[in-house]
């Protein structure tokens, strides 16, 4: 299946072809600019669910699909809960203007998305804690190699606690955030879907 062009997109393609927007390309350009102002509001927190809410009531319904997939691209595994919880307020408040809402089956894909993020905040911060605990019982963990002189690989104690933690928490993170990442991934694509 090939790839959905955006309106923006097909305007600029024709643009180039002709070298001139339509009244309503220009319109809906001036749309998208104001759009990614609004989200900026949004983002930072000056502007609540209810306040993106009446921004956007009355716009059409390609800008409303524009807005939540905006705030869905958005979306990641590092978001603290509170951003999570701002972006998926305004995907459901923009839901609302919808002439075909799909809002049941948006929030459970929120929620599992909140539920997918609690879990890997939890078990990253379970691999620290497990680490932490196992190389302060085993000190040979916190051993680095070094060279000396003559050539040969000699080991000394010279990381602290922590140093050691990070050192070995990368190697660990790389495959837990690989499994939650294509998870996550997943119910993004599903998330795009619904709001289609």
């Amino acid at each position: 299946m090939g790839n959905v062009k955006s309106a923006l997109e097909k305007a600029m393609e024709k643009a180039a072809k002709i070298g001139e927007f339509t009244p309503e390309e220009k319109a809906l350009l001036k749309e998208q600019e104001e759009l990614k102002l609004l989200l900026s509001e949004f983002y930072r927190g000056k502007l609540d669910r209810n306040g993106l809410w009446q921004h956007l009531k009355g716009k059409n319904p390609f800008i409303l699909k524009e807005a939540q997939e905006y705030l869905t691209d958005s979306l990641g595994l590092s978001l603290t809960p509170e951003e999570l919880k701002t972006r998926k307020d305004g995907i459901l408040a923009i839901e609302t203007l919808k002439e075909k809402q799909r809002t049941p089956a948006i929030e459970q894909l929120l929620d599992s998305i909140e539920i997918l993020l609690e879990e890997y905040q939890d078990r990253k911060k379970g691999i620290v804690d497990e680490l932490r605990a196992e190389i302060e019982r085993n000190p040979q963990m916190r051993l680095q190699p070094v060279r000396t002189p003559d050539g040969r690989t000699a080991f000394q104690a010279s990381l602290s606690v922590d140093e050691a933690v990070q050192a070995r928490v990368s190697e660990f993170l790389a495959e837990h955030e690989k499994v939650y990442s294509a998870e996550f991934m997943r119910l993004i694509h599903r998330l795009k879907q619904e709001i289609r």
